[in-house]
């Protein structure tokens, strides 16, 4: 059975505070990954009626905008018209969300586009499915329910590191305004120097570093980089135009449209122009020191044009001496390597569930 959903859906009296039956949207799904155990919004008693109210745990299918996203939903709630109910199930509801994740990007194809993507719902009635019997199903649904639980715990461990780096940047380096930070270490009470970017970075334009082919394969040995986002982009076999990093002479790849930034350690060439290769103009400064303080910059591109020589080069930043630079670098370059390390064994748990996903289903 479809959901359904009040018209117009902005209209606040089909919305009510005190009300204890919830409304289930899209992006409650995205936020809480397909398992809703709270919801924002509550739907007022004129709304139920023009919706489908639930008041037991159910499996959900959404049709509309994240399309083909399975939905274990544990608390009352209207459902909205971009979801299927699956109601009076036959199967194991843990075994059936699981396999509907393992179809996801078949669904996905079959969605039809407009000004978002939607699934046919008769799609979903007709799909056939081959199930072990119920017992086995419950093994199965069991087995993957635990491991999206550690996959959610090593999600929260990972989020709360993010979440401290966050506050001791806030704390270990000067706010607007102020000459020293918040928080120091023990034996350090000098007032820190007044520099302009420009005069602690040096930077080199990367037109030689560019990659002449995007054909990329893994077994290829030089990793290209993109200061954005995605940062790794694939391997190449070229080897000319390498930009020699090491963990001696790290630099920072800055963007000079987005002005995003990545440290980088190790060998490398670049996907475009668009960028800048910082190095230190002092080598006697710590580089992940200086790197952080790039980081910790807030400024927002209003507009797109290069930034690193108009903007940054001129802004003025406060450094310490060597000696609590060196402290502070070496505490970020830990914790940096301590999200890393809780990132990686992330991906590798995530990357364990799609290999048993496509082996334990037909």
């Amino acid at each position: 059975m479809r959901g359904a959903s009040p018209r117009p859906i902005q209209d606040p009296k089909w919305f009510d505070k005190e009300s204890d039956i919830g409304w289930l949207r899209i992006a409650d799904v995205t936020e809480q990954n397909g398992r809703i155990y709270h919801l924002e919004q509550h739907i007022s008693k004129l709304g139920q009626e023009k919706t489908r109210v639930l008041t037991e745990p159910h499996l959900l299918l959404s049709i509309a905008a994240t399309v083909g996203k399975p939905v274990v939903n544990y608390v009352k709630t209207g459902v909205h018209d971009g979801f299927l109910i699956f109601l009076n199930p036959t199967f194991e509801r843990e075994f059936m969300f699981q396999w509907l994740e393992m179809f996801r990007p078949k669904w996905q194809k079959y969605g039809q586009p407009g000004s978002q993507v939607n699934l046919n719902s008769e799609l979903v009635r007709n799909q056939e499915i081959v199930l072990p019997n119920y017992k086995e199903q419950q093994k199965i649904g069991l087995f993957f329910k635990q491991l999206d639980d550690t996959i959610a715990l090593h999600q929260r461990k990972l989020d709360l590191l993010k979440e401290q780096k966050k506050g001791f940047l806030q704390k270990m380096f000067p706010k607007n305004g102020a000459k020293v930070p918040e928080l120091r270490f023990a034996g350090f009470a000098d007032a820190w120097e007044e520099r302009k970017l420009g005069k602690i970075f040096n930077y080199e334009q990367p037109t030689k570093y560019i990659v002449k082919s995007t054909e990329y394969d893994d077994t290829f040995n030089t990793p290209v980089l993109t200061a954005g986002k995605s940062f790794l982009l694939g391997y190449t076999d070229e080897i000319t135009g390498i930009k020699n990093a090491t963990v001696e002479n790290p630099v920072v790849i800055f963007d000079d449209f987005t002005t995003g930034s990545h440290y980088v350690d190790f060998p490398f060439k670049i996907k475009s122009s668009a960028m800048k290769l910082l190095s230190l103009n002092d080598n006697s400064d710590n580089f992940y020191f200086m790197f952080n303080t790039l980081k910790n910059i807030k400024y927002v591109p209003q507009s797109h044009e290069r930034h690193w020589i108009s903007k940054f080069s001129e802004f003025e930043i406060y450094k310490p001496s060597q000696e609590e630079q060196q402290k502070i670098g070496s505490f970020f370059k830990q914790l940096d390597d301590t999200i890393a390390l809780h990132q990686r064994k992330l991906d590798l748990l995530k990357e364990q569930k799609k290999g048993f996903l496509q082996k334990m289903f037909v």
